[in-house]
């Protein structure tokens, strides 16, 4: 056996003896097209730990494709709140239509007409083609990039350029040629994850226990800890906000809908603004409405991604609920009691029930 034969042996060995339990994850054999979908679009940009729960709620409410393309949108982007990028959320819920309205039902096994789905990419199609239906399609996502980029010394960052591209070559490489990873595509590809996420760690190389390290090239030249190259990573950006917390005689309060473009698209929070200027629209609108405003709570810091939100909560009263919200930039208004806000489902940003809670407690 070569070399590159006894290292896909020797890791499949190991995925099979280690691999965590998953509540999307099979090691007897391949698994609903459904599920691979859902787990995959949750995962992007999120922690596993953070999943399981989700994804164990989201099979309970809407456990295939025709459930959920029947769902509305608003409860489907309620269910996914806390996961953040509620694009996935809108891509999901499209696809389920697509797929019972021009698929039959099922989705097709070919990467290529995977990719022509809505929010499906190389790497989700890679992932569907070869646990759900054992196809020898390769995918690249940080761990995978990160394995293979020590194991064949690959210095360029790997996400980008020259270092994209040779990582990905190097996974379609191990599926082109007969051998125990192009027999299990799909237990290979999760393998792979798997090192990269318990043992191929970014600041620390687990090679004292890692099964394939006698083939490892970066732990050969002792550069394991240095390949590849770390990604520069953007500044982060901050936004200085301001929201009213608007009640009315009943408990109420006042949410706007965000618009179905940008961040938290389609999700509901309390009025407001943010940019320069902030302050003065959300005041000068509230004066417009008859609304009270008292003075501003302490900020709430909220940091995504690329930016951190220093929002600012301005308590406030209306008498009638006739207001309306289309000057601030929101699609939609409706009233909500502080109970409903709160639920996990409430179909808020974060940011937003955070807001209220500032205001109303806990």
């Amino acid at each position: 056996m070569t070399a590159n034969l006894e290292r896909q042996a020797a890791l499949l060995a190991w995925y099979f003896a280690h691999a965590r339990a998953m509540p999307w994850r099979s090691l007897e054999g391949q698994v609903d097209p459904y599920c691979v979908v859902v787990s995959e679009l949750m995962l992007q940009q999120t922690r596993v730990d953070t999943v399981k729960d989700y994804f164990v709620r989201w099979l309970a409410r809407w456990p295939d494709w025709p459930t959920l393309a029947a769902a509305d949108l608003d409860e489907v982007l309620a269910q996914w709140t806390g996961l953040g990028y509620y694009n996935r959320a809108r891509n999901l819920h499209r696809l389920a239509q697509v797929v019972v309205a021009d698929l039959g039902g099922r989705l097709p096994a070919d990467a290529d007409r995977l990719r022509a789905l809505p929010g499906i990419g190389p790497y989700t199609a890679g992932a569907v083609a070869s646990i759900a239906f054992g196809q020898p399609v390769a995918l690249v996502d940080g761990n995978v990039a990160r394995v293979l980029s020590r194991w064949s010394l690959v210095h360029e960052e790997a996400r980008v350029g020259a270092g994209s591209k040779a990582v990905w070559a190097l996974a379609q490489a191990a599926l082109a040629a007969p051998g125990p990873a192009r027999s299990t595509p799909g237990h290979w590809n999760q393998a792979l994850m798997e090192l990269g996420a318990m043992v191929c760690t970014p600041r620390a190389a687990g090679c004292g226990h890692c099964p394939v390290a006698a083939w490892c090239e970066a732990k050969a030249a002792g550069l394991q800890n240095e390949i590849p190259a770390v990604r520069v990573r953007p500044q982060i950006v901050a936004v200085a906000a301001w929201h009213a917390i608007v009640c009315d005689g009943r408990g109420q309060v006042l949410l706007g809908r965000r618009p179905d473009r940008g961040r938290w698209a389609g999700l509901w929070e309390p009025p407001g603004a943010e940019g320069p200027g902030a302050a003065d629209a959300v005041v000068g609108w509230a004066r417009r409405h008859g609304i009270a405003l008292d003075s501003p709570l302490a900020p709430v810091i909220h940091v995504l991604t690329h930016r951190r939100y220093t929002a600012t909560p301005l308590p406030g009263r209306s008498a009638t609920q006739s207001v309306e919200v289309g000057s601030l930039g929101y699609t939609a208004s409706r009233w909500a009691t502080v109970g409903e806000v709160r639920a996990p489902t409430a179909g808020l940003s974060r940011l937003g029930q955070r807001l209220v809670a500032a205001v109303h407690g806990d």
